[in-house]
């Protein structure tokens, strides 16, 4: 069991976590700051949990996906030695690591009951069912990369509510929200370009397989002109962010031309370096920029 655990946190990347973990900590800090000067005795606490919960969560999102879509990454190349798909983990065995981290994900939204907040409970199996139905969407839409977006953009708002509910009408949470799905969205239809042949014969519902592969890279580029957009209006709307966090959004559009140049240039051999680095980048330079302006 040792074994097949280390082999399924190696298989789902523990690392990607970066993708979504900086906005929820941003979400987070701003909630506990937008009525004064954080309380860290208490912000301090809800911190840890927003974490914790972010851990358990794609845990949940990423098992969801090895399982739901076994089959069909074992007629992938680029697939066919995840753990799940070619047998070296049972199904089993990651159904159980699965149902462990939803339990675990619930447990500790119910921490938040000690302020008073019961928001992150009740809303806890609703979430962990969002996030592991993005595999099943692309087997009927090709706009299952905006669902895909739509995932990670709750995580800005998730942490807002657990902090302080009250902060659902603060504008500049739900700008961060649709920056983060528009970005999402963006560089997961560039990461569905290296398997447009598999999925057209699969017949799963990826922008390139159905709309073709420049439609679909024109839509990318589009969602990420909105992503820019919207993180200037962030920018603009939040009175306690600065020039950081203006340097940064003006850095992550620089980034993102550079990602879609880069695409351009070499296809899907540089597929790597576009997800992978790159969007780390956006994400940590994005969410430390925001997070120290409002410290200052």
């Amino acid at each position: 069991m040792a074994s097949a655990l280390a082999k399924l946190l190696s298989d789902i990347k523990i690392s990607h976590t970066i993708f979504a973990m900086p906005f929820a900590v941003l979400g987070g800090f701003m909630a506990a700051a937008n009525d004064g000067d954080i309380t860290w005795a208490v912000f301090g606490w809800q911190l840890l949990l927003i974490v914790a919960c972010m851990f358990f969560a794609r845990n949940v999102a990423m098992l969801a996906n090895r399982i739901l879509d076994r089959k069909i990454d074992a007629n992938n190349p680029r697939t066919q030695s995840r753990v799940v798909a070619s047998g070296d983990v049972p199904v089993v065995v990651a159904g159980i690591y699965l149902s462990c981290n939803a339990i675990l994900f619930i447990g500790t939204t119910a921490f938040f009951l000690r302020w008073g907040n019961w928001y992150p409970i009740a809303l806890s199996v609703i979430v962990l069912l969002w996030l592991s139905a993005y595999p099943l969407l692309k087997r009927f839409t090709w706009l299952c990369h905006l669902y895909l977006g739509a995932s990670l953009a709750m995580s800005p708002v998730a942490a807002a509510i657990a902090v302080e509910p009250n902060t659902l009408t603060h504008l500049p949470i739900w700008l961060l929200s649709g920056a983060v799905l528009c970005w999402v969205a963006g560089f997961d239809i560039i990461y569905a370009l290296q398997d447009v042949g598999c999925d057209k014969r699969d017949n799963l519902k990826s922008m390139p397989a159905s709309l073709g592969v420049r439609p679909a890279m024109l839509i990318s580029q589009f969602l990420h002109c909105i992503c820019i957009a919207l993180l200037f209006g962030v920018a603009t709307t939040e009175e306690k962010f600065g020039w950081l966090f203006l340097c940064a959004v003006f850095l992550i559009a620089g980034l993102l031309i550079y990602e879609h140049l880069t695409v351009k240039k070499w296809g899907t051999t540089k597929i790597a370096l576009t997800f992978f680095t790159l969007n780390g980048v956006v994400s940590l330079v994005l969410g430390t920029a925001g997070i120290i302006d409002l410290l200052r």
